[in-house]
């Protein structure tokens, strides 16, 4: 029987692990990965789970790019649609109403990087290794390269990495600001869901609005943003979240959140 490209383990009732599964092919993701994901996704969405972590199965990439053997013999028709497929299940992922966190051991390159780039958080293994390489292969970025690379290094970098094309460590990585944390290889999974615990202490209201707001920052004028988070901040006092967590500082005592 075939193994499923895409794999869901359900951690908890708040945590999932979702993991591209073609180990063989360095998990690069052809039309088959992409829809699965997809659909793993949705399914996070409707059990409620408020941390779903990416990551890639074996120890040598988590996803090594976009699948060249599919992609060699496209024209320009198929190409584009091919990249706007990749764009929206990465733009659900980038959307996920709870944190994503990128665990990534081994090769993210390419569509590779470009799916840890859409998650919240990136913890990688010291022998992780990144790059943009598109431009070797004679095409671009497709899969959002283009634009969260800028959001996240400002342009001038974001033109050296993607013109060049050249593979970086995790530690320059770090550097960027692309990912959050070094760690010893074989131990992204563990660190990125203590991330996930650390962040599941607090109110998951309050955690997804201020997701929200944080997103806003890249795409709104300055005093816009300043104007939807006080929205945001505003929608907290409907919540039992605030009124538990307020109450709890000043009892002295750990909050028991709900999620409402």
């Amino acid at each position: 029987m075939t193994e499923p490209v895409v794999l869901v383990d359900w951690r908890s009732d708040t945590t999932a692990i979702v993991t591209i599964n073609r180990p063989r092919a360095l998990n690069a993701l052809n039309p088959e990965v992409i829809e699965k994901l997809a659909e793993a996704l949705a399914g996070c969405q409707r059990e409620k789970i408020r941390h779903v972590v990416v990551t890639g199965s074996g120890d040598k990439a988590f996803v090594a790019g976009a699948d060249i053997s599919v992609m060699k013999n496209m024209r320009r028709g198929e190409a584009r649609h091919f990249a706007r497929r990749g764009q929206r299940v990465l733009h659900l992922l980038s959307r996920y109403p709870g944190v994503t966190i990128a665990a990534v051991n081994g090769f993210a390159l390419g569509g590779g990087m470009e799916l840890a780039m859409a998650c919240d958080l990136i913890v990688a293994s010291s022998n992780a290794r990144f790059g943009q390489p598109e431009v070797g292969l004679g095409v671009i970025p497709g899969f959002g390269g283009t634009q969260r690379l800028v959001r996240l290094v400002g342009e001038q970098r974001a033109r050296e990495l993607i013109l060049t094309g050249r593979r970086f460590k995790t530690d320059e990585a770090v550097r960027l600001g692309i990912v959050l944390e070094m760690v010893e290889p074989g131990e992204a999974l563990d660190a990125a869901l203590g991330l996930a615990e650390r962040i599941g202490a607090n109110g998951p209201k309050a955690v997804h609005y201020a997701k929200e707001a944080i997103r806003l920052a890249t795409e709104l004028d300055l005093e816009i943003g300043l104007q939807e988070e006080a929205e945001y901040f505003g929608l907290c006092f409907d919540t039992v979240d605030q009124t538990e967590g307020m109450a709890a500082f000043l009892e002295k005592r750990k909050a028991e959140f709900k999620g409402r």
